[in-house]
């Protein structure tokens, strides 16, 4: 698995235990994003 899809996951993770718990606010969804981002950015930057 490539460091930007691990990123990606650390970063959902992070956003369902935020979003369960009511952790941080609107900063939880700035994570979603960048996980969505980091997620993409794996698929087409492969070496």
């Amino acid at each position: 698995m490539g460091i930007l899809v691990t990123i990606a996951l650390i970063l959902v993770i992070f956003w369902l235990l935020g979003f369960i718990f009511h952790i941080a606010g609107a900063f939880i969804h700035i994570l979603l994003v960048l996980a969505v981002i980091s997620f993409i950015a794996g698929f087409f930057i492969k070496k």
